[in-house]
């Protein structure tokens, strides 16, 4: 049984990796870093037998005490920990993005394969039921030659979170969507059709007050030939369809999101029936003007990121994210940044 220790029990710890780690035979949530009370508490109800600590130098100071470091906490702290965790030998996941910039990341990068110490990422969106879905479909040829990609990462939640590292518009802070959700539908876009170029890009504040872009388009052209059209908004007070693929011989068109956090969110998990699944309602439909046939949506799968960390660590395949990938993002981030006429860097516009 590895021992991991987790870094950050806010809704990326709590929701996502810690639920994630306990239904995967072969680890075990033993060390938690918060120094947030409430979250303490939580932890412990959540992880029976977890040890609880206010401060990540506690998990590096004498002999090592986790065998592998899940990093959850604000992006400004990815790259230090990430780094402690390689200098010590151990093998460290953390959550998109890798880093606040795409130097930091590369650097990161090249330090683990210099130690020969595993680094993946935890883009946990490849496995969305809608993804997957598409995945498929883009596979199978149903589409024909697929010439345009859009995909919309859609919200309406106009307040601004207070306190809240998200909304910090430093320079390696971190805040604001591109960053956020432009880590993920970037990189679906990237696995599904290859590298891509920034041919636009547009970032906006439209709630009041904001200091971060709360209002993202990229455009990208694909080496492929692709075209992907990207959208991430928190304040769409009418939601467009999750992904819309056009293609030579019929387009496929998705409304909603795939349902996982929500259903971590309420205590429901890998193993768990209805886990991933969702109504057939709610399935994509495939086809050319109205003659349209309804696709059955696959199963959304996040536990696959973590059965395939412990098949790399037991040297039966490669990491469940190349971090070379989350370096390409955030070029690609970085890149649409500077075509939207933002200063460099990825903090707020």
């Amino acid at each position: 049984m590895r021992r991991v220790g987790l870094v950050g029990y806010g809704l990326a710890g709590r929701v996502f990796h810690a639920p994630l780690i306990r239904r995967t035979e072969g680890l075990q949530v033993t060390s938690v870093v918060t120094s947030d009370g409430a979250r303490a508490a939580q932890a412990v109800k959540d992880n029976p037998g977890v040890r609880v600590i206010d401060d990540a130098d506690a998990l590096f100071a004498g002999d090592a005490q986790i065998d592998v470091l899940v990093v959850a906490s604000a992006n400004a702290a990815h790259v230090p920990l990430a780094h402690r965790a390689l200098s010590a030998g151990i093998p460290v996941v953390v959550d998109k993005p890798l880093a606040p910039d795409a130097g930091s990341a590369r650097a990161l990068v090249r330090e683990a394969e210099d130690a020969g110490v595993l680094l993946t990422v935890f883009q946990n969106r490849r496995w969305d039921n809608d993804f997957l879905t598409v995945q498929a479909l883009v596979a199978s040829g149903g589409l024909g030659e697929v010439h345009r990609f859009e995909s919309r990462f859609e919200r309406w939640t106009p307040a601004l979170r207070e306190h809240s590292w998200r909304e910090d518009p430093r320079p390696g802070a971190g805040g604001g969507l591109l960053l956020d959700l432009g880590s993920h539908i970037v990189d679906q876009a990237v696995v599904l059709f290859g590298p891509a170029t920034v041919t636009s890009a547009e970032l906006d504040r439209r709630r009041p007050g904001s200091k971060v872009d709360d209002d993202v388009f990229i455009a990208l052209t694909h080496t492929s030939g692709v075209r992907s059209h990207l959208w991430a908004s928190a304040v769409a007070t009418r939601l467009g369809p999750r992904f819309r693929v056009l293609g030579s011989e019929a387009g496929y068109v998705r409304h909603g999101l795939d349902p996982q956090e929500q259903q971590l969110k309420d205590g429901l998990g890998p193993g768990d029936p209805g886990w991933g699944a969702q109504p057939a309602s709610q399935d994509g439909t495939l086809g050319v003007g109205d003659r349209l046939d309804p696709v059955p949506t696959l199963p959304g799968a996040y536990e696959t990121f973590y059965a395939r960390l412990v098949a790399a660590l037991d040297g039966r395949g490669p990491a469940p994210v190349d971090p070379w990938d989350a370096v390409r993002v955030l070029e690609i981030l970085e890149a649409a940044r500077l075509a939207a006429g933002a200063p460099p860097g990825l903090a707020g516009t």
